[in-house]
């Protein structure tokens, strides 16, 4: 359906730009899957209207559509196509028609303006005439034919050169995490006159959302479900409200930014799950986010703003806030990284600072590495982050980390950068994993082992510490300390400078291994040759930079109060375990290889990471010589067996 409906896209060639199809093909999607669904009910919803003299028809049309929507003109697609003079005026009588809801939903796509250009450019007649020609599109239940909004907005962001960030979630990857995020809850889902809020802050089309009420009622067909949204993209935004509109969805689709325009202010959910894009950047809201951190925890970024080129874990703050407390009911909530927020800022950055206080706070539940490829617009790896305020008692300050990066299996074709799908049978012992994985990682047998792993969250914590060595130099007069005084921008304005360099220049090939003996030596040749000695904090510091050089024979370098310089180029850097004295560490770790080290404390710091790869490392010794050597020479042989061949 999704092939039929982009061939649309040959009459548009020419007068479109390739990137620009969508504005058109989406649209006019929409509104014929529309028209299909309302064939049944158009004569009796347009016998009602004509009825009725009332103001407010909305709820009677409703009930004569047999639907939550409804269109009140005379034309349909049929008498659209059948008209070609009248194409324009007839369309725009048809779309005028809709129920409000749907007008709105139109809107967002700015359809009269691209009727006015489809008329303009005389391709507007055949463009309703390839829609009006399709047939079946009333018998897709609402998960297929959100499959071909899907296909559609791939095929269109591909030819806009989107970035790996604009993607959209495979239904395979949704029904792993919906599975992840609902199953450790069954009992409670399973519970009478569950009333349950679920919120998908950068919802696209809505698939997530959907997914998660369908597992739901699949545990508790008795379970109500309201679901929760929020869009910036209108396209998609349209095409997740009609969804919405056409289950009869208890709910609400929110336009707008999650950043700078939250929805449902007042509002707690019991589950959450998004996939946001990755790496992309929140310049454009960074007033209001900025703002809002410093309101601290009162706001929704109270443990601090990530770097500016990537925002997820504005996303996960936002999710984190809109939390149903745990007096309450608590909540869970899943959401789709890439490897950054594992791992990305140094100590004490905003992203180290973000880890700290989810982890203290202790609502990681777990981590999941997906295989790559997996994505359409996107081969990059993935993994769920799984977030509760009322985690079991088995995982009190606890970790999951579980690698599923082996559980795929190939796609007959490939759709776009997805080369890679996780089977049923894969996402149920994924999921069975999780739920058992204290057992697993507890039972050395057990054939999953390997694969699961339970940290405590201060296990990620390090304290980031600098080790310094002292600062040793000799002193010297080359022709390079020369030059380097000639050039020193310290000295670049001072009227003694040239003089002061033609008085050392007698003492090329001096070397000293003492300051003292330095110190001496250049008074005296400065004086001799009739020059200046440099005055003032700026311009010794030019003089001494370019007569000194570093090297392990030379002489330890001390400050006015007698304490030992470190030299800058030598300082290095260690993570100890939080959990671990800093001196025990020092002394095992460092001591041994550069005795006269010692600690800045005063610029010791506390990061949080988690390093997922390290975790599951497992080496694989490099092949003996011997092999290679023999693997080379067959090799060898061949290549001259077929140049053999070729010379014959």
């Amino acid at each position: 359906m999704a092939a039929d409906i982009w061939k649309v896209a040959d009459l548009l060639r020419g007068d479109y730009k390739r990137h620009e199809y969508g504005q058109v093909i989406l649209p006019f999607t929409l509104m014929r899957r529309l028209d299909a669904v309302m064939a049944p009910t158009r004569d009796a919803v347009r016998a009602r209207d004509r009825e009725l003299d009332m103001q407010n028809k909305q709820r009677p049309l409703e009930i004569a559509a047999k639907l939550p929507f409804y269109n009140t003109s005379d034309q349909n697609f049929t008498t659209i196509a059948a008209d070609a003079p009248s194409t324009a005026k007839n369309l725009r009588d048809y779309i005028n028609g809709f129920s409000p809801s749907v007008r709105e939903i139109l809107a967002r796509f700015d359809l009269d303006n691209e009727i006015t250009r489809l008329a303009s450019a005389k391709i507007l007649y055949q463009v309703v005439g390839r829609f009006a020609a399709m047939r079946d599109l009333d018998k897709l239940d609402n998960h297929q034919m959100g499959y071909v909004f899907e296909h559609l907005i791939r095929m269109f962001a591909e030819d806009s050169n989107e970035t790996a960030g604009e993607h959209f979630t495979p239904r395979e990857v949704i029904k792993l995490m919906v599975n992840l995020l609902i199953t450790p809850d069954k009992d409670t889902v399973l519970g009478e006159g569950q009333v349950i809020n679920i919120l998908d802050p950068a919802c696209g089309t809505g698939g997530m959302l959907t997914a998660a009420e369908d597992h739901i009622k699949s545990i508790n067909p008795n379970a109500t479900v309201y679901l929760y949204g929020q869009e910036i993209n209108g396209e998609s935004w349209s095409i997740c409200q009609s969804d919405m509109l056409m289950r009869r969805q208890r709910g609400q689709i929110h336009f707008g930014n999650t950043f700078s325009d939250p929805a449902f202010a007042d509002m707690k959910f019991d589950y959450m799950l998004a996939n946001p894009p990755f790496g992309v950047e929140w310049k454009k809201v960074k007033e209001e986010v900025e703002n809002e951190a410093e309101l601290g925890h009162a706001g929704r970024f109270g443990a601090g703003t990530p770097r500016i080129n990537d925002g997820s874990f504005l996303f996960l703050q936002h999710m984190i806030s809109k939390m149903e407390p745990v007096e309450g009911k608590g909540a869970r909530l899943a959401i789709v990284f890439n490897g950054s927020p594992l791992f990305t800022g140094a100590a004490e950055s905003g992203e180290s600072r973000i880890r700290q206080w989810i982890l203290e706070n202790d609502l990681l539940e777990g981590i999941v590495a997906l295989p790559d490829q997996l994505f359409y617009n996107t081969g990059i790896s993935t993994y769920f982050w799984i977030l509760s305020n009322r985690k079991a008692k088995a995982l009190r300050n606890k970790v999951i980390l579980l690698d599923a990066r082996d559980q795929w299996e190939k796609v007959r074709k490939s759709f776009g950068d997805k080369r890679k799908q996780i089977s049923d049978d894969q996402i149920n012992h994924i999921t069975e994993l999780y739920v058992q994985a204290v057992n697993i990682a507890a039972d050395p047998e057990d054939p999953d082992h390997g694969k699961v792993k339970i940290f405590g969250t201060r296990d990620f914590g390090y304290h980031r510490i600098t080790v310094e060595r002292p600062l040793k130099l000799r002193f010297e007069i080359t022709e390079d300390t020369l030059a380097a005084l000639e050039s020193a921008k310290a000295l670049a304005k001072w009227d003694g400078r040239d003089a002061l360099v033609e008085a050392l220049r007698g003492s090329v090939g001096a070397v000293w291994w003492t300051k003292k003996e330095a110190t001496n030596a250049l008074h005296k040749a400065v004086a001799e040759g009739g020059a200046q000695w440099p005055k003032g904090t700026s311009l010794l510091k030019g003089l001494w930079s370019a007569v000194s050089v570093s090297d392990p024979e030379g002489e330890v370098q001390t400050a006015k109060d007698g304490s030992v310089l470190p030299d800058p180029d030598l300082r290095d850097y260690e993570n100890v375990p939080l959990d671990e004295d800093i001196d025990t560490y020092f002394v095992r770790e460092v001591i041994p290889h550069v005795p006269d080290a010692w600690i800045d404390h005063d610029k010791t710091k506390v990061g949080y990471e988690i390093p997922f790869t390290r975790h599951f490392y497992v080496y694989t010794p490099p092949r003996p010589l011997a092999e290679i050597d023999a693997e080379l020479r067959e090799l060898e042989a061949q290549i001259q067996k077929l140049l053999g061949e070729v010379t014959r």
